[in-house]
């Protein structure tokens, strides 16, 4: 069977789906899963959530269109159901993006693992509640496991699949074939600690930022030039530790550490001394308002999402005439 024999038979075992929280994460799963020709049910609370997602849907389809995928006419498998059981009763798939509220979710799992069909797969978008915590009302937690998207999950590769104590291996390595099939990086975490991976590095990172911002070292647009031109460039070709061990000359690590671990050692015991105060987000709100006041919300976010298209396309490009080679 090809690889895309084996994708469609993938996608068509989890042909209906139910959205569960159409945000703006829950809508751009919704733009995906659509686009690859599968069902979506969605249940939300929002009177006008018809409205948000069809809306949605509209500013998705550009970078749709550039991915290669359909982009026309997607709502033909789209529906709504403001109620919950009813929302999943038919449902193989369940992609829950609700509130972070560690006892709304473990009541909305209790509640959906009584309607749900036994097969489905039950996905959690969240970014701060691992699948044990979530699980702690259910019977049967074999199927559930977090499925960690980054903003917004049609166009952004990763997805951080993260078992619960309870997940059955099955039930992660399903998750990972499904992700794949819809052409995400799927890639299995390993323990179940908070933040999981990117958010934990991006939290360092933000860290960082702030204090250099509050110590007036650069000024918030100042600071973002200074990623984008330089490790932001690096780290979406090679992640930190291939490339210090390109850093560390021929020998690799071994001379990157060699060279560079003692002034580590240093930095690591010093940390940066800057808290969360009113004070210090007020700053970053006043430069975000200096800054980024002249441009409106939605010409950012299409700047984004065709540059990051770009760059997937250019990485994809490399990749490819290096398999021909």
């Amino acid at each position: 069977m090809s690889q895309s024999s084996q994708q469609a038979a993938i996608l068509d075992r989890y042909h209906n789906t139910c959205i569960i929280g159409a945000g703006v994460i829950g809508a751009s799963w919704a733009a995906l899963f659509l686009a690859h020709g599968l069902n979506v049910v969605i249940n939300d609370p929002n009177p006008e959530i018809e409205a948000v997602v069809k809306d949605y849907l509209a500013k998705a389809a550009p970078s749709l269109r550039q991915l290669g995928l359909p982009h026309e006419g997607l709502e033909k498998n789209l529906s709504f159901e403001p109620d919950l059981e009813r929302a999943v009763a038919g449902a193989d798939l369940v992609q829950e993006n609700g509130p972070e509220r560690t006892e709304w979710k473990q009541d909305l799992w209790a509640r959906i693992e009584k309607a749900v069909p036994k097969h489905a797969l039950l996905l959690s978008s969240s970014s701060a509640r691992p699948a044990t915590l979530q699980a702690k009302k259910m019977q049967d937690a074999s199927r559930l496991l977090v499925g960690h998207p980054f903003n917004p999950p049609h166009l952004i590769p990763l997805v951080e699949v993260v078992p619960g104590e309870q997940t059955d291996p099955r039930a992660t390595e399903d998750s990972v074939a499904f992700y794949t099939a819809l052409g995400k990086v799927a890639r299995v975490i390993r323990k179940e600690v908070g933040g999981f991976v990117v958010n934990r590095l991006q939290r360092a990172i933000f860290r960082e930022a702030c204090y250099l911002v509050q110590e007036g070292v650069v000024t918030i647009d100042e600071l973002d030039d200074c990623v984008t031109n330089s490790v932001g460039l690096r780290w979406a070709v090679n992640g930190p530790f291939s490339s210090f061990h390109m850093g560390g000359g021929p020998t690799g690590l071994r001379g990157y550490f060699k060279q560079f671990g003692h002034g580590m050692k240093s930095s690591w015991a010093n940390h940066s001394p800057v808290e969360y105060t009113d004070e210090l987000a007020q700053l970053i709100i006043d430069q975000g308002d200096t800054a980024y006041a002249n441009t409106p919300m939605e010409q950012m976010e299409r700047q984004r999402d065709d540059t990051q298209i770009a760059l997937l396309h250019a990485k994809s490009a490399v990749s490819f005439s290096d398999k021909k080679a």
